[in-house]
């Protein structure tokens, strides 16, 4: 029986068990996915498995930059009072440090840790997870190397709810020794953290996102009574909106609303004496897209007064 790699993927989402354990986990079950989490708690592989259906939305986003290499990171806890833990603090700088180090590429959980090649950094969570008794997940990260006319900088907003990875260029190399263009940078990280844009420029938006926005905008103008023959009109100056709110480079700066952040690149451009263009830019928000489950504590506490 051929098992599909989907499947293994949740295993291990559900586990942390590594990959090619639940791989056999899932052969020895025939595929049946409740017995091979069975199979790994017994074998004793699937230590986080017991707290796999808890939601870990909380943790932290970290970011920094090493030479020309920068990364940014969101690892999840179950609680916010775990991820101020020394030991969820020293994961944390262990996983950033390979990140940076490592050439490999591929699913970063099966890669071989650069401190200890015997291990998979999938091994670090499960070994967390057992250690700090709360599930801890690797929810995503994202690496950028510096070019010869690049500059890496990252940026982490209210102690590691937001982080920010951007690579600016400049058209002539050595304008990127230029603090100006740190600055940039910086100024720049700042306003995608508070901003949020969708991409950089228009072009850069899914067309899906595009035609979803004009399908909501058709029919709320409908169900407010405009005309029918003005609707496409209408909607086509609420795209141009949608889109200018959306795009980093149409958007009001957000230190100066005067300026866009396009007209910030051409100021900082005439001042190095170069063109300065913003390459690419990830932005991590903590937790986001992650189902919290509301504990009403009051609730909670009211009853456990109860059962004494």
């Amino acid at each position: 029986m051929s098992i599909s790699a989907t499947l293994v993927k949740e295993l291990r989402e559900k586990t942390n068990a590594g990959m090619m354990d639940c791989k056999k986990a899932l052969e020895a079950t025939s595929g049946d996915f409740n017995a091979a989490v069975e199979w790994l708690r017994v074998k004793g592989l699937g230590a986080a498995a017991k707290k796999a259906d808890r939601i870990a939305a909380e943790g932290t986003v970290f970011a920094q930059v090493v030479g020309n290499t920068g990364i940014v990171v969101e690892i999840n806890s179950e609680t916010d009072f775990v991820a101020r833990n020394d030991g969820f603090r020293a994961l944390v700088a262990d996983v950033a440090e390979h990140l940076v180090k490592t050439t490999a590429t591929g699913d970063v959980l099966e890669h071989a840790y650069s401190k200890d090649p015997s291990k998979k950094l999938a091994d670090l969570f499960t070994e967390a997870t057992a250690t700090i008794g709360e599930k801890i997940v690797l929810r995503r990260s994202e690496k950028y190397t510096a070019a010869a006319n690049t500059l890496i900088h990252t940026y982490i907003h209210g102690e590691g709810k937001i982080g920010v990875l951007i690579e600016v260029a400049a058209s002539k190399p050595e304008a990127v020794a230029n603090p100006a263009l740190k600055t940039f940078a910086q100024d720049v990280s700042l306003h995608i953290a508070a901003m949020n844009p969708m991409a950089i420029s228009s072009d850069q938006i899914p067309a899906e996102v595009v035609s979803k926005e004009k399908e909501i905008l058709t029919a709320k103008n409908l169900e407010s009574g405009k005309k029918p023959e003005m609707i496409e009109k209408i909607v086509e100056g609420q795209i141009r909106k949608f889109l200018a709110e959306n795009c980093l480079m149409d958007q009001a700066f957000v230190k100066n609303p005067d300026m866009k952040v396009s007209d910030l690149a051409k100021t900082v451009g005439k001042e190095i004496g170069a063109d300065v263009t913003i390459k690419r830019f990830v932005r991590y928000e903590l937790g986001a897209g992650i189902e919290k489950k509301s504990n009403d504590f009051a609730a909670e506490v009211a009853a456990q007064m109860k059962g004494h």
